[in-house]
């Protein structure tokens, strides 16, 4: 099998077979990231993708579940997307879930039609990183997509059958600007109605545009107790009724999961018990050298 390095995955992705079906990502210019900045975006030829799945038979067994690498390959074609998908379940009869990054601006222009083709095909949950729902944010980090796309774009994989798992990017409003990150983000979450939201921290490693405005101090990051005080607002004010709501990843500081609106008071207990304690080392100063 081929890989171009680096490669990244959702962390509830770990026990997938990786298949790369794209190389980088097509927008790439998002200020926060880092993980595509040495790629330039490309469509893999289908003929490796098929050869690199041949091989991950013989290597593999029949995994669960297989994640379409890399960022945003929900922007190929669609007739090239379903030879993808139609390439896996070949290889894989009884593959249970296959998954991909997509982000708004690539799908808010798709008919539903098409997304609906890919569904039909085996494509089971799109991963999409909302970041914020709050638009000058939104427009400070170059996402290239508004709060509407990301409602626009949720509705119509909504309609063609596909799930989204969609994050939040804790701390990227910095402290002035915590309320108003956290509060747009639940309103375009409450619009989206995604099956999963799932939070981040923001960590800011070398290489990354915004590190640069970081060590210049034109820009601050929150401490734990800021991310844990902004989270806190934002789930206080979700009103997604059945979306999982999670805490997986290594940048994040404190492990809150429940169903929404089942479990938001012992999420946002689980919130306050933290916060409650002035030295919590959950919430203390932290090193994180990848992600």
């Amino acid at each position: 099998m081929r890989y171009e390095e680096p490669v990244f995955r959702p962390p509830c992705e770990a026990g997938s077979l990786i298949i790369q079906a794209t190389i980088g990502c097509p927008h790439n210019q998002c200020t926060f990231c880092g993980m595509y900045k040495m790629k330039k975006y490309r469509v893999r030829p289908l003929e490796e993708v098929r050869e690199d799945l041949e091989v991950a038979r013989t290597m593999w067994g029949e995994p669960g579940s297989v994640f379409l690498a890399d960022g945003n390959t929900i922007a190929m074609r669609t007739d090239d997307l379903v030879q993808v998908l139609d390439y896996v379940r070949e290889a894989f009869p009884r593959v249970e879930r296959i998954s991909c990054y997509g982000g708004a601006r690539f799908i808010r222009g798709r008919k539903v039609s098409d997304l609906a083709r890919l569904a039909g095909h085996g494509l089971s949950i799109v991963y999409m990183g909302l970041e914020s729902g709050d638009d000058e944010i939104l427009e400070s980090v170059r996402k290239g997509a508004t709060a509407d796309d990301y409602v626009r774009a949720a509705e119509k994989l909504r309609e063609a059958g596909i799930k989204l798992s969609t994050y939040v990017l804790a701390g990227l409003g910095g402290p002035e600007r915590m309320r108003q990150h956290a509060l747009g983000s639940a309103a375009t979450l409450n619009r989206m109605k995604p099956d999963y939201i799932r939070i981040r921290t923001l960590a800011l490693l070398p290489g990354f545009p915004m590190y640069e405005d970081l060590q210049a101090g034109r820009f601050v990051e929150c401490d734990g107790r800021q991310v844990a005080a902004e989270t806190r607002l934002l789930l206080e004010n979700l009103e997604v009724e059945g979306a999982e709501f999670l805490s997986d990843h290594v940048s994040n500081y404190l492990p809150i999961y429940g169903k929404l609106q089942r479990d938001k008071d012992a999420m946002l207990k689980a919130i306050d018990d933290a916060l409650a304690h002035p030295d919590n080392p959950q919430l203390g100063p932290r090193e994180i050298t990848s992600l």
